[in-house]
């Protein structure tokens, strides 16, 4: 059960820690909200699950109650100390600890196909919303959880989720789209943290598509570098980036080279050929 906010203060006084704003630590402090997440996970007894940033472990340790093997990361050091005197004893063969940046272990250490690593996985996480794009970019390169539900931003959420056409449709719009599709998922209020932040927060809820389509890297560069330039259009854009400049698969698209790169639907992003070398 998540402690209250005062219970949190008191506890983060106990180990002296003070949140820090530039690690987005916001410890979850409603119960309600850590249900919700197990539930649109549908978090089941015998589960691998990934969790970034578990913080003073409230969303560990009812997913490790809930059954699941937790493959968790934590950049604090004082935190990751707190769980492994607490949390660790208690479920010392279903907690996977590693102490890092999770844009270097976005999975936490869990790799698949490995014997130990059981496949397939969800990521149930509270994102520390500074690195929730990068690190969003990079589990997108795969391998590819089955399931995430992560605590994010209400903008980034919107962002990750904008449609072709709208100004806030961009290349990781179009990386997550091509491998996930939104459930529905569900309101946060900013009193659900301590300390109280100062954006609207929401669970995104995202499922695998049957055949998700995962980005070449160079690809994927390519499209992130046409979306710095978004006012431009795009026939500008892809010369000298592709080959004969991008002009057959724009016919093949049937995308006017005038056209800006957020006019372009994912599945025609899908379709772009590799860049010129």
């Amino acid at each position: 059960m998540p402690l209250s906010p005062s219970e949190t203060r008191a506890l983060l006084a106990r180990i002296n820690h003070f949140p820090r704003r530039a690690l987005g630590q916001n410890f979850l402090v409603d119960g309600n909200i850590v249900r919700k997440s197990l539930e649109l996970a549908d978090v089941r007894p015998g589960d691998t699950v990934v969790e970034i940033g578990p913080g003073l472990g409230t969303l560990t340790e009812a997913l490790l109650e809930a059954g699941a093997t937790v493959w968790a990361v934590e950049r604090d050091a004082r935190l990751a100390q707190h769980l492994r005197d607490t949390v660790t004893p208690r479920f010392p063969q279903t907690l996977h600890l590693t102490e890092g940046d999770a844009l270097e272990f976005p999975l936490a250490g869990w790799t698949a196909g490995e014997p130990t690593h059981p496949s397939p996985v969800k990521i149930v996480a509270n994102l520390p919303y500074a690195i929730s794009t990068p690190w969003m970019d990079a589990v997108l390169g795969g391998p590819l959880p089955e399931r995430m539900v992560l605590m994010l931003q209400k903008e980034a959420a919107d962002r990750y989720a904008a449609p072709p056409g709208s100004k806030t449709f961009g290349a990781i719009s179009i990386f997550l789209q091509s491998a996930y599709a939104a459930a529905p998922g569900h309101p946060v209020a900013a009193t659900c943290f301590h300390p109280r932040p100062e954006v609207d927060s929401c669970l995104l809820n995202l499922h695998r598509l049957p055949e998700p389509f995962i980005f070449p890297r160079a690809t994927r560069d390519l499209i992130r570098e046409v979306f710095q330039h978004r006012r431009k259009q795009l026939g500008a854009l892809l010369r000298g980036r592709l080959p004969d400049d991008g002009r057959r698969w724009l016919e093949t698209a049937a995308i006017d080279p005038r056209a800006r790169p957020e006019q372009v639907p994912v599945r025609a992003w899908q379709q772009l050929p590799a860049a010129s070398a």
